[in-house]
């Protein structure tokens, strides 16, 4: 009998194409990937891939199982929708991934507004990276992923079996200490803050892309204290270290830090939460996305003067 969770594994090596991509969107090791891959073939009896030292791709056999594991993972996903729709009260079990700063932001909410539904559970897991999240719902493993993008392009609502509903705009903005001598003052620029201290994420990272566009757009030039992880870089913030940029819901929450906008005009990133399309009637999950909506207008309201 074929292994259903070794066939979304297939199902992913072929949207991904190759071993190493797929390990990195399924958080697995690349050696965990090929065994579980070798294992599949075994219970199929043929040859699924066509190895060689440095690469592998889908033999005929492969790509035709791949076709058959899609609708069986629709037929999975319309059993579940089937099953639900029999109570008209959401219930049973949903999991959520996503980044921490958003995590942080709309829990609180969502798990408030969630009471009212007694018999449904949140889980919540901590996303690693985007390209994992998406390969996750994909799978099944995941209901509802929350992914940010830092293009400045709206995507598409639907992209495969995937639909992306657009959360939130989330805008950069300045953080100082809480007693800072420029903390009286609403909007800040750029070439107030070029005296001060700055601690930034590491170069390639999107708010440090965003920052250093600024910085060459002004002709400024600063020592920059790097430091990986939002979370850590405001808290040295907090600690009177220096000054930062961050996207507002990453400082949203935060009381030891002054949170003031950019004069200059500074891309942010949109958030969106990402599920199965064929999970569209599954009252548990569209319970658990109207919270988030709902939770995600609530709080950037506060975010409007930025």
């Amino acid at each position: 009998m074929l292994d259903v969770r070794r066939l979304r594994l297939l199902y992913e090596f072929a949207a991904q194409g190759s071993i190493s991509a797929t390990a990195v969107a399924t958080g697995q090791t690349a050696s965990a990937v090929s065994q579980q891959l070798a294992a599949l073939e075994k219970e199929a009896g043929v040859a699924l891939l066509e190895r060689t030292a440095r690469s592998a791709q889908l033999t005929d056999a492969g790509r035709r199982l791949v076709e058959h594991t899609a609708l069986i993972l629709e037929a999975i996903d319309a059993a579940e929708t089937d099953l639900a729709a029999e109570s008209a009260e959401p219930r049973g079990r949903v999991t959520v991934t996503a980044f921490p700063t958003v995590a942080v932001a709309l829990a609180g909410p969502i798990v408030r507004r969630l009471r009212r539904h007694p018999e449904l559970q949140m889980v919540l897991r901590q996303q690693h990276t985007v390209s994992e999240s998406l390969a996750r719902v994909r799978s099944g493993e995941i209901d509802l992923a929350l992914i940010d993008d830092w293009s400045g392009q709206r995507r598409p609502a639907t992209v495969g079996p995937l639909t992306f509903h657009h959360l939130v705009k989330d805008p950069l903005v300045a953080v100082l200490p809480a007693r800072h001598r420029l903390a009286s003052k609403e909007v800040l620029s750029a070439h107030e803050l070029a005296g001060e201290p700055w601690i930034a994420s590491p170069g390639g990272e999107p708010s440090r892309t965003a920052l250093d566009r600024l910085w060459r757009a002004e002709g400024i030039s600063v020592p920059v204290s790097e430091f990986e992880g939002l979370d850590t870089i405001l808290t040295l913030v907090a600690k009177g270290l220096g000054v930062t940029v961050a996207p507002w819901m990453a400082a949203a929450e935060r009381r030891d830090v002054a949170v003031r906008a950019v004069a200059e005009e500074l891309p942010g990133r949109d958030v969106y939460v990402v599920h199965r399309t064929a999970s569209t009637g599954r009252p548990a999950v569209m319970t658990v996305l109207q919270a988030l909506h709902q939770a995600a207008r609530k709080l950037m309201t506060a975010a409007e003067r930025f």
